[in-house]
């Protein structure tokens, strides 16, 4: 019996067809079978019949129609807001942003936060199964690549916020300029003199890690310094406590940096501890700067020179996209890129 329900299973699973399939069966685009399948009113009268036939003649594997509420009103549309980390003051506001811009839209946040989310590795592929659920906020999501490509093919209707990987070209996503910032910051350094910069970075398979570090590099290349890998740590939890760690082992070099430049703030406020246990000034005797502009970074002594996000704006653009797709509406650009600005504090200075 076991055997025979695994074979039904494994049957059923290759049978399975996705909103790639109805497209392609019908010629219509991928765009157009979502607004079908989510029952949009932009549709014409004809295009709909073709998709809904097509869904017909594939059987009950066809994707699920989804309606834009799962009840008459409007506080029965709700958004499944995922974010596997306790929400702090990083993570706290974007979600605290997700929230109140969708109250302003007539729904509601389903929030799955903290750090028992993680062991929830299979939510994703149960979403569209969820009747009151008509779209989903991801914030740094953890899951691979497939199982983001298998809720798009689905017609399920999401944003990625922060992506922890480059998302597929046809994921939409929001980011902040991680590139951009980290090459003001370190430009910012370079004019006050310095060349000997360390790089305290985050997690290496992080796109925002990559893209900062090559943030961090263009601005010495710039000016004619080769940028070595000895000055450069990477840690898997960017904490205060990895800071310290790493930046004791720049500090502790004879050849030590004139400046250290921090994945996060957190990392940042370690370098500053790291500094003061080994008797250095900061900005007289070493220079530090961090990444996020959180609430650490202005409570830090000195004040942490940092490059602000726009997290909240991040939280709101995610829900402005996903409300344009509930709405049957093509994105203009699936990959948003939202602008950081360098805030100059107390905790840099000349060499």
């Amino acid at each position: 019996m076991k055997q025979a329900r695994e074979t039904e299973q494994r049957s059923a699973a290759q049978q399975r067809v996705t909103i790639r399939d109805v497209a392609q069966q019908t010629g219509l685009s991928i765009a157009t079978v979502s607004r079908v399948l989510n029952g949009r009113s932009n549709v014409a009268p004809d295009t709909r019949d073709r998709v809904l036939e097509a869904m017909g003649g594939l059987g009950r594997q066809a994707p699920r129609r989804r309606g834009l509420s799962a009840g008459d009103g409007k506080a029965d549309r709700g958004v499944y807001v995922r974010c596997p980390y306790v929400l702090t003051d990083y993570f706290g506001l974007i979600v605290s942003a997700i929230a109140e811009s969708l109250h302003v839209h007539g729904m509601h946040a389903i929030v799955d936060a903290g750090e028992s989310s993680w062991k929830r590795t299979e939510v994703l592929k149960t979403l569209t199964g969820w009747p009151q659920v008509v779209g989903a906020l991801l914030i740094l999501p953890s899951e691979p690549e497939g199982d983001l490509e298998r809720l798009r093919d689905q017609g399920f209707p999401f944003v990625v916020v922060d992506p922890r990987t480059s998302p597929p070209r046809d994921i939409a996503a929001v980011s902040a300029a991680n590139f951009a910032g980290a090459r003001r910051l370190v430009t910012h350094l370079t004019e006050l003199g310095h060349r000997r910069i360390g790089v305290l970075g985050g997690p290496p398979e992080w796109m925002a890690s990559t893209d900062r570090l090559a943030g961090y590099l263009a601005p010495l290349v710039g000016v004619g310094v080769l940028p070595t890998p000895d000055l450069v740590r990477s840690v898997t939890d960017p904490t205060v406590e990895e800071g310290y760690r790493v930046a004791a082992e720049l500090l502790d070099r004879r050849d030590r940096p004139t400046a250290l430049v921090a994945f996060n703030d957190k990392m940042a406020v370690g370098a500053l501890h790291a500094a003061a246990d080994r008797g250095l000034r900061v900005p007289h005797d070493l220079s530090v700067a961090g990444f996020d502009d959180i609430d650490v970074a202005r409570a830090a002594h000195p004040a942490l020179t940092t490059v602000r996000q726009p997290l909240g704006e991040m939280g709101r653009m995610a829900v402005s996209l996903l409300g344009r797709m509930l709405a049957g509406h093509e994105l203009d650009a699936l990959h948003v890129e939202l602008a950081t600005d360098l805030v100059v504090r107390g905790s840099t200075g000349p060499v």
